[in-house]
Formats: C-alpha cells, sequence, structure tokens
C-alpha cells in the first residue's frame, strides 16, 4: 500500500514537470516529431559556461591562451576583447574567431581545444534507485546516464522513459526506446535508439 502511494505520487510529480515545461517551452506533439534527429552519439558537444578552451593562433604566442568560459557565455581575449563561446561546437568558435582575427591578422590559423568541461549536467528523476543532477565528464548515452543513477527500480515504467530536452525555444519530449534496447541482443552503446544526452537534459523514469 504504501508503495503504491509512493508511485502515486512521483507519477504525479512527474506529470507536474512535464505539465510546467508545456507551459514554459510549448511541449507538443509536433515538437516530439522533430526530435528524432538525435541519432547516435555522434553529435557534437557544445562549449557551455565554466567550459575550459585552450585557443591557440599559430606564429602568436600574445594571444594564444588558456581561457575560462565566463557564466554570461563569453571568453576574454587580446584584440577581440570579448567573444561569445557558448552555444557553438569548437569548430564554430574557431571560424568565428578567424574570421574576426583578419582585422588584425593576415590569415590567421586558429585552433579550439576542450581542456576541461564542468557545466555538462543532466538530471534524473523518477523509477531510479539514485535520482539527482549527474555532471558529466564525457560522450554519454541515456543508458550511460541511467547506469550513473543506479538503473530503473522494480515499480519503473520501462516503456514510458522519456529525455525532456530544451530546444531553441522550445520543450521537447523524445521518448526513449529502453525495453526496445534491452532486449535487442549485440552491444548497445552505438544504437540509434541510444542517443547522446545534452546538457540540462531531464531524463523522466516514470
Amino acid at each position: 500500500m504504501r508503495c503504491q502511494h509512493l508511485l502515486i505520487a512521483l507519477r504525479f510529480a512527474v506529470a507536474l514537470l512535464i505539465a510546467g515545461l508545456a507551459a514554459f517551452g510549448g511541449l507538443t506533439a509536433a515538437a516530439q516529431d522533430s526530435a528524432v534527429a538525435v541519432k547516435g552519439c555522434t553529435a557534437a558537444y557544445l562549449i557551455g559556461p565554466e567550459y575550459v578552451l585552450d585557443i591557440t593562433v599559430w606564429k602568436n604566442t600574445d594571444i594564444s591562451r588558456t581561457v575560462p568560459v565566463r557564466p554570461d557565455g563569453k571568453i576574454s581575449l587580446p584584440l577581440l576583447n570579448d567573444v561569445q563561446a557558448a552555444g557553438l561546437s569548437p569548430m564554430q568558435l574557431r571560424e568565428a574567431l578567424t574570421k574576426a582575427l583578419t582585422a588584425y591578422i593576415p590569415e590567421p590559423a586558429v585552433s579550439v581545444l576542450v581542456r576541461e568541461v564542468h557545466s555538462f549536467k543532466v538530471t534524473v528523476i523518477g523509477q531510479v534507485k539514485t535520482p539527482g543532477r549527474y555532471e558529466i565528464k564525457d560522450r554519454a548515452t541515456v543508458l550511460d546516464v541511467l547506469a550513473l543513477a543506479g538503473g530503473p527500480t522494480e515499480y519503473a515504467n520501462r516503456s514510458r522513459i522519456s529525455v525532456v530536452r530544451q530546444d531553441q525555444s522550445a520543450s521537447v519530449q523524445i521518448p526513449f526506446a529502453y525495453d526496445k534496447l534491452m532486449t535487442r541482443p549485440g552491444p548497445k552503446p552505438d544504437s540509434a535508439d541510444n542517443f547522446c544526452v545534452k546538457s540540462g537534459d531531464v531524463i523522466l523514469v516514470p
């Protein structure tokens, strides 16, 4: 009886969270359909606040340096001052810096390397053994994060696990085929159904 009450309360809390996300960002069936683009774990991470980057300009040690990404998402470099870094991939930031430096340096050769990752956090709530917020240091799939949370409990509805993701101005809910993955023979890490998590994702296990 107590377990039933806890399960009902948990489902109610999850429903409230989804409703709040829907009100905030428009959680719709159409938005869910557009989220099918998450295939496999091949997409590059985007730079976020608190990352530490190695910026190297060939034959220019005065500009080359290791810089942190500030909470406002920007980095500071000589000549360019503040440059937006958060939300870009390392390649996109390299292209932006190369374009900006052409006003000061002829044909600059710029490289951007991610030295430290600090702001990539994913939340797991619901019927897992250790719900909470997890900081991810490397590429991780939904199964990887569920493993960090101890996996679904015996009361979990494994067929209704989903990932809530903030996609630009809207929140999208992406179904996660846990049962399909667990019954499929062979290795699972590179499966298209076992997609990469992104910073800010919320994994719901009802």
